[in-house]
């Protein structure tokens, strides 16, 4: 027998025995890892048979899609952050005893030529398999994450993830998905190609209002069929657009929350700061941090465009997205297995 189908009927029996560890009421530790085009993140959870408590999130600003992303290539010096990130997060899984991992890589993997070696090469140096996602997958696992998170009502909601190398787009409700599709227009292509001057400029605006009525044209049709009346933010801008309104309005954000304070008059007058200011100055904008203070006026850009566009009557902003859809869809997985056992 070949170690490859060695290694496969391991996997096999693990999966049993730990389903066969659930259905006896005892638990297991999961780690999701969520490559992104920006950020990395790391999540680990507990997880009982019918309940999990989430134990860590870790993030790393890797900025994998950077000087490449336009070009479908991962440079050497994004390559490199990249490896080095994923072995700090193999270090912290192997300290929490970690029963079985799963993670996915986004935009900037898997439209880059080199991404699969990239893959290849994380796995030979930290036995990590990495799934790449294709962009409808994306947005299916990030819809799950802010339907935990949200009760979306029976109004039509547009769910939106700004992430570096794509943009997910989802109308729902609380009781059915209508659409769901990912754009490869993410915030790292935007900044390398339209923002040049800082702050950035009317023109440049103007640009990139242009280049979304040609690129989000199925966005806008599917709209104006199903007719969303809010806004849902998922990820980083929108985590750190609410950021800046709690420290300007003196709130404490409780981090056990699922749906972070924010609003659309809040937005306007965020954004209006945004546009106006260079990269120093928004760097000092109380909430802000360095990993997303470049690429959050492309951004900001982009929600104003679809909230004017479409008349959006708010703004919410979940605090689940692509990572903890994943882990919803691992706790439904392993409830199938004991389901399937019993």
């Amino acid at each position: 027998m070949d170690n490859e189908n060695s290694a496969i009927i391991y996997r096999g029996i693990l999966k049993t025995l730990k389903s066969i560890l659930l259905y006896c009421g005892l638990f297991m530790k999961v780690a999701v890892i969520d490559l992104g085009t920006n950020t990395f993140h790391l999540l680990i959870a507990r997880v009982e048979q019918d309940s999990h408590a989430i134990l860590l999130r870790e993030r790393k600003a890797v900025k994998i899609g950077e000087k490449g992303i336009n070009k479908g290539e991962i440079t050497k010096a994004a390559w490199k952050r990249a490896l080095q990130a994923l072995n700090e997060f193999k270090s912290i899984i192997d300290e929490h005893q970690i029963d079985q991992v799963f993670a996915t890589a986004t935009s900037a993997i898997r439209n880059a030529s080199n991404g699969q070696d990239l893959v290849e090469e994380i796995y030979k140096q930290t036995e990590i398999e990495i799934e790449v996602i294709s962009g409808t997958r994306e947005a299916e696992l990030i819809h799950l994450g802010a339907s935990k998170a949200l009760n979306f009502g029976s109004e039509k909601n547009l769910i939106m993830d700004i992430g570096g190398g794509s943009i997910e787009f989802i109308i729902a409700d609380s009781s059915k998905t209508y659409w769901l599709r990912s754009f490869e227009v993410g915030g790292q292509r935007l900044v390398e190609k339209f923002h040049r001057t800082d702050p950035i400029s009317q023109d440049e605006i103007a640009d990139l209002h242009a280049f979304f009525d040609q690129e989000l044209k199925p966005l806008i049709a599917a709209c104006e069929e199903f007719k969303p009346v809010t806004l849902v933010g998922c990820s980083g801008t929108f985590d750190t657009l609410s950021d800046i309104y709690c420290e300007e309005t003196g709130q404490e954000r409780n981090p056990n929350e699922t749906e972070y304070p924010f609003g659309k008059d809040a937005f306007r007058d965020i954004f209006n700061e945004l546009i106006s200011k260079n990269r120093e100055q928004r760097l000092s904008i109380p909430g802000m941090i360095e990993m997303r203070v470049d690429m959050i006026v492309v951004a900001c850009v982009l929600v104003d465009y679809i909230v004017t566009k479409l008349d959006l009557k708010n703004i919410r902003v979940s605090a689940y997205a692509l990572k903890e859809g994943i882990l919803y869809n691992v706790l439904d997985k392993l409830q199938a297995e004991i389901n399937t056992s019993n």
